[in-house]
């Protein structure tokens, strides 16, 4: 009886794609910025993540010898969207299979070069390589689910006298159908790589993803936030720390703040910050402003009266505030009062 013959390797079905010199623009691909895929904590994490909300459903499960892939380890693959869709944008040929230098992909993510930074970016392969993904999202029947991770392998290349060369992966083919696909994309700020906390990042990617630059913003269920991130923190510690993050006012693009409905619900709201122009701030900008803009303000032309009532709704978060814009569609009666920086705020953590 013959030998059954091996199947080929995947990286030898694969052209490689080489990483392009020169500045990129920074992409991520929507999907992960609106779920929890990734540990927000620095420290090593092994307990799953377990989300349902409607027919979506992720079950992210870590490996003990290296824990769960960190957001942090996901600036990886926000190099890799970015590579693929400009190198698609300028008509070039892409590959789930890829390969650059650690200089390359560390520069782009505003990380050091140091002897230290290549071994942590190696850590951080190991653990996107390691890390299982089980998911609903993007499959075509309903109750079908897609196991994979996040790089289905990686390798160290080297010359013949043994001088490293760089690095390559493959990306799994879940992940690289999004980035092909512009309705999955977005661009992001770069000063996004500057976040230091866990949670603010994994906030200005679901900021980003739902709000993108609409004026009305966009507003938050805080009980709802805490499940959505996947945060092993208790409740109480995760508002905590969203209300320092509104008192700092990290994220690039956006200011936050918390308000109360009538009802005593909680909630996290958003707005784009203004853009200062010739160091003046139109009257009725909010209070926070960014910072260096001068104190002068000038007045804007009065906006033409309509007749009836203002029936604008703000941007609404169907999956968590149906209440809450059911309410903002009436007229603004007994509106909940709205916690601006500088305010006291009752401690309920």
């Amino acid at each position: 009886m013959s030998a059954r013959p091996c199947p080929p390797l995947e990286r030898e079905q694969l052209d490689l794609f080489q990483a392009l010199p020169g500045v990129v623009t920074p992409r991520d691909a929507q999907d992960l910025m609106a779920y929890p895929f990734f540990s927000l904590a620095k420290s090593r994490r092994i307990a799953p993540i377990d989300f349902r909300a409607g027919d979506v459903a992720i079950r992210v499960e870590a490996m003990p010898d290296h824990g769960m892939a960190t957001i942090w380890d996901a600036d990886i693959l926000i190099w890799a969207a970015s590579q693929i869709v400009n190198a698609r944008d300028a008509g070039l040929r892409t590959s789930r299979l890829m390969a650059a230098t650690p200089y390359e992909m560390l520069t782009f993510i505003g990380r050091g070069v140091s002897k230290r930074d290549y071994q942590r970016l190696k850590a951080a392969l190991d653990r996107l390589q390691s890390t299982s993904v089980v998911t609903s999202i993007r499959q075509p029947a309903e109750g079908r689910r897609h196991r994979f991770s996040w790089i289905n392998e990686w390798q160290e290349r080297a010359g013949r006298d043994g001088r490293p060369l760089g690095v390559e992966l493959i990306l799994p083919d879940w992940f690289y159908r999004a980035v092909l696909d512009n309705a999955l994309i977005l661009t992001i700020d770069r000063a996004y790589f500057g976040l230091t906390g866990g949670l603010e990042r994994w906030l200005y990617r679901l900021v980003r993803k739902h709000g993108g630059r609409q004026r009305a913003g966009w507003r938050f269920d805080i009980s709802h936030l805490h499940r959505k991130s996947g945060s092993l923190s208790p409740l109480k510690r995760f508002a905590f720390d969203l209300r320092d993050i509104v008192h700092r006012q990290p994220l690039p693009g956006y200011l936050l703040f918390t308000e109360v409905e009538a009802s005593g619900r909680v909630l996290l709201a958003f707005e784009p910050a203004p853009t200062p122009v010739d160091r003046l701030v139109p009257s009725g900008t909010r209070t926070i402003v960014p910072s260096g803009t001068a104190s002068s303000c000038f007045r804007e032309p009065q906006s033409v009266l309509r007749g009836g009532l203002e029936t604008e709704n703000p941007a609404p978060n169907l999956e968590s505030n149906s209440r809450s814009n059911i309410l903002a569609s009436k007229p603004r009666t007994g509106v909940s009062k709205r916690r601006w920086i500088g305010e006291r705020e009752g401690d309920d953590s």
